[in-house]
């Protein structure tokens, strides 16, 4: 009797397996695309651009239905959708993620103040829509204990302060009331010509005005993109086209100090800053 032929290659069930497991994956890749796409998207805030509202280390949800949907509204801008679906305008006060202009595009958070066809203008430092100054009420200091996502690089040294839980970055805050009564803080630290007193901007048809709620510290609206700047111009994110918003700030479920050691994960916890976990948007 002839021995039995050696088995070669993986067996019928072993391929099965494999090939139900990767219909799987396939299948939870897809949801988890249109998720992403077309409800929920996670976004995690880098910069102090919106301060006192955003601190850095702060994790977000954004809604993507708020505004239609366009190539942007999709991960990595894929498929390229032309125009947008189901479009509706953002209102005035509105925290929005969107897509910025120019090669090294990258998504970035800023509030709405301008829609098509308003005017737009900064002076002495006060904001002025459509001819009205925006009343702006000083209260009390924005403070924040200084951490490793909030060092003596994000605060000046004129604003750092020793208090009683160690030092800390205290800084002027304001209350700015739009038309309607849409109100939020804002943080003004110093006069800076370029961006305390500007021309007049009329946002084009199919545009909007963006600004960071910290004044002296965002790259906005109020300076041209970097393809559409002058040279030694300050150098901003210019009008930003409606389809290229993705989503309005929705709602904060985490947020840490940057103090945590991945390999320590009981310092995950207490890095933790828990006050902040389901802040919303005005």
């Amino acid at each position: 009797m002839a021995d039995p032929k050696p088995a070669t290659g993986a067996s019928p069930a072993k391929k099965s397996e494999m090939s139900e497991t990767i219909r799987f994956l396939l299948k939870l890749a897809l949801v988890v695309w249109i998720f992403r796409s077309f409800v929920l998207a996670p976004f995690s805030i880098p910069s102090e651009s919106m301060l006192p509202r955003l601190l850095i280390g702060d994790y977000l949800f954004i809604s993507k239905w708020n505004y239609g949907y366009s190539r942007w509204s999709m991960p990595f801008g894929f498929p390229p959708v032309p125009g947008r679906l189901f479009p509706h305008t953002p209102e005035r006060g509105d925290v929005v993620v969107f897509r910025s202009k120019g090669a090294d595009d990258h998504d970035v958070i800023k509030r709405v103040i301008g829609l098509p066809g308003d005017t737009v203008q900064m002076r002495g430092g006060r904001l002025v829509l459509n001819g009205q100054a925006i009343p702006k009420q000083r209260v009390a200091d924005f403070v924040l204990p200084l951490s490793p996502n909030f060092t003596t690089r994000e605060c000046e040294a004129d604003f750092v302060k020793n208090d009683v839980q160690g030092p800390t970055c205290r800084i002027p805050r304001y209350r700015e009331t739009l038309p309607g009564g849409r109100s939020y803080y804002v943080l003004d630290q110093h006069y800076i010509p370029d961006a305390d007193d500007t021309g007049v901007y009329t946002v084009p048809e199919g545009h909007v005005f963006l600004m960071g709620d910290n004044r002296d510290d965002s790259a906005d609206s109020r300076f041209p993109a970097a393809e559409e700047a002058l040279p030694g111009q300050v150098q901003g994110m210019g009008f930003i086209p409606m389809e290229r918003v993705e989503g309005k700030a929705l709602v904060i479920f985490w947020s840490t100090d940057g103090s945590a050691n991945w390999l320590l994960p009981w310092t995950w916890f207490t890095a933790a800053r828990w006050d902040r976990l389901g802040g919303g948007f005005e």
